[in-house]
């Protein structure tokens, strides 16, 4: 009889446990974007496939003090990274990326391709700097182009446009997200790709040659 009644006082909790679990795992669910999307990374890069979006006009300075906007690119398919030019880590490796990627474009004769490597640390990306950074990466001026952006107005929403965080960290640097950033002749962002994915970046603007 004890032990009845231990049961039937368990089962209202046992009951309770069971909903929250369930509410917890749905809540789950909900957030990440059906389960789908378990950091805010790969939720990004999901939200993007799903609806592309058009980045804001920002003005850009270019390493040959050329100002232009990403409006002007438009009719071509542009490969943009975010780095700035102290950076000893993730930028060298996404420089890396770029001079894989722009090697295998010009071996497919892809001229409707073009990189572009913006940099977010204004006061430091000077033309000279991104100069230099393009000379360590073997940048090609005809395929990649080096900037930065003109106005610091505008450096929040197009970073937030593109889903870029940057972070100062205490060594004087930043702690940035990294990944490669497709734009269609549109000039819609629509993809986003691992900064080792040379592979996938040309799987996908193969796809897209002459739309």
């Amino acid at each position: 009889m004890t032990r009845r009644r231990t049961r039937i006082r368990l089962l209202p909790s046992l009951v309770a446990t069971t909903l929250v679990l369930t509410a917890g795992t749905s809540a789950l669910w909900i957030k990440t974007d059906g389960a789908r999307a378990f950091t805010s990374e790969s939720a990004r890069r999901l939200t993007i496939t799903r609806y592309p979006r058009t980045p804001p006009p920002a003005l850009l300075e270019a390493s040959d003090r050329r100002l232009f906007t990403l409006e002007k690119l438009h009719g071509r398919i542009i490969v943009v990274d975010f780095v700035y030019t102290n950076c000893p880590t993730v930028c060298v490796s996404l420089g890396s990326a770029f001079t894989r990627l722009q090697a295998a474009l010009i071996e497919s004769r892809r001229d409707d391709v073009h990189l572009l490597s913006i940099g977010f640390d204004i006061a430091r990306d000077t033309p000279d700097a991104l100069t230099a950074y393009g000379r360590r990466h073997l940048a090609d001026p005809k395929r990649w182009t080096l900037a930065r952006v003109a106005s610091p107005r505008d450096l929040q929403p197009l970073l937030s446009a593109f889903g870029i965080v940057v972070i100062s960290d205490e060594y004087g640097g930043f702690t940035h997200n990294a990944a490669l950033h497709v734009v269609d002749h549109q000039g819609r962002l629509v993809r986003i790709f691992d900064t080792d994915d040379i592979d996938g970046v040309r799987e996908f603007i193969g796809a897209k040659r002459g739309s």
